[in-house]
């Protein structure tokens, strides 16, 4: 995409500052790490407070609809009026999240836990993938690859820890991920000075930033669209992953929950390494081929699962993983030169809207399993890849050069 150059950008602006991405990267990875932990140890809280899949389905419903209806508010509202020190505020909400959840009594404060939680997700997300893009000195996809290959890997060792600390010393040991609060809250308020003193220069030049040359608003209209139905298949199917697949592995292959939490580890971190490769990829070889490959490349692969063994079912997870990975990296920083100037409403939007998905997917699918079966949700959620066949209808985008 070729944007209009007004007048050239000073070098220190032009730069990449990798360990501004490094430090957002390392909260994201805690911040996920402590999200991680609620679907982890959902058979735990399945046991000990008798809930149903409904009720688990619910759980994550209300964590991931906090989050994604205030994510675009709060990327809206920072587009309006940047808030240096947010991403240090919001953790507060995760850490007393952790503390709640950790003397849970019964289902209606776990799903209190469960909303404060995503009030932290509402704020971090959108504000420090801003900060991502305020870092990357024009490398774009590289940047926003490396934040959230940070979450990816926190995502994947949150089942590990639940297996090796919550399954060994009971709900209460949850009181310990707090303290990852509190280191992500020092990093994050030392980010927001970077962020007051030299991010907001960085991102002037974008705030009255020229749509895309050639393309109408109804294009970029039906492009976003294009590009939330990617994100439902991604995310929709992710869901039946995240949710249900310890219960998968338990009821098709009667492995113990550590190893069916063990599996989940390696699947979340096939999609981190998914993840460190879709960005720069865009880059390299454009937006939409990364996209269309990402969204539709699994589909052979979540055709074969629900038929494979329990070795093979590892291996397909893995490899599904990892090409869905590649996709939302690549999605967001497209929806951005879609829209210059609205980074923060447009990463609220795309995050947000991820984990509405997730949420509505984790409800509907419980109630799906709870009526059929989980190996009946692995057969219907296998054909959501199709929907990549949509990718089609994107414009075609160069990858903007200037940066910011």
């Amino acid at each position: 995409m070729n944007q209009p150059v007004t007048h050239k950008q000073p070098t220190s602006l032009q730069t990449t500052t990798f360990s501004v991405i490094f430090a957002v990267s390392f909260c994201h990875l805690l911040n996920d790490m402590m999200q991680a932990l609620l679907p982890a140890i959902y058979p735990n809280l399945k046991v000990q407070f008798g809930l149903s899949f409904t009720q688990i389905g619910l759980v994550t419903l209300v964590f991931q609809c906090t989050a994604s209806l205030l994510q675009p508010l709060v990327g809206l509202y920072a587009d309006k009026r940047p808030m240096p020190y947010s991403l240090a505020t919001g953790m507060i909400f995760t850490l007393f999240g952790m503390l709640v959840l950790s003397v849970a009594w019964s289902f209606e404060i776990i799903l209190l836990a469960a909303g404060l939680i995503g009030l932290g997700s509402a704020v971090f997300h959108p504000e420090s993938s801003r900060v991502a893009r305020m870092a990357s000195g024009g490398r774009h996809g590289l940047a926003q690859s490396l934040f959230q290959v940070g979450g990816n890997l926190g995502s994947a060792l949150g089942p590990l820890t639940a297996a090796a600390l919550v399954a060994s010393f009971g709900q209460r040991s949850i009181a310990a991920y707090s303290l990852l609060a509190l280191i992500a809250f020092i990093v994050l308020w030392n980010v927001g000075i970077w962020y007051k003193t030299h991010g907001l220069k960085r991102m002037a030049g974008h705030v009255n930033a020229a749509l895309p040359a050639g393309i109408t608003q109804t294009r970029i209209v039906l492009s976003i669209m294009v590009l939330l139905a990617l994100i439902f298949s991604k995310f929709i199917y992710m869901s039946s992953i995240t949710s249900y697949y310890t219960f998968y592995l338990i009821d098709k292959f009667h492995v113990s929950v550590q190893s069916a939490q063990i599996h989940l580890f390696f699947f979340l971190a096939a999609i981190a390494g998914g993840t460190i490769l879709g960005g720069p990829l865009g880059d390299r070889f454009g937006r939409k081929i990364v996209i269309w490959v990402s969204v539709l490349g699994p589909l052979p692969f979540t055709l074969m699962l629900p038929e494979a063994n329990l070795f093979w079912t590892g291996v397909l997870s893995v490899v599904i993983g990892v090409i869905l990975a590649s996709a939302f990296s690549v999605i967001v920083v497209y929806g951005q030169e879609l829209l210059p100037g609205k980074v923060g409403m447009v990463s609220g939007m795309f995050f947000g809207f991820s984990f509405g998905m997730a949420g509505i997917g984790a409800a509907f699918l419980g109630y799906v399993a709870d009526h059929t079966s989980i190996a009946f949700v692995y057969r219907v959620c296998s054909f959501l890849p199709l929907i990549g066949l949509l990718a089609a209808f994107l414009p075609n985008l160069r990858a903007a050069k200037a940066s910011g």
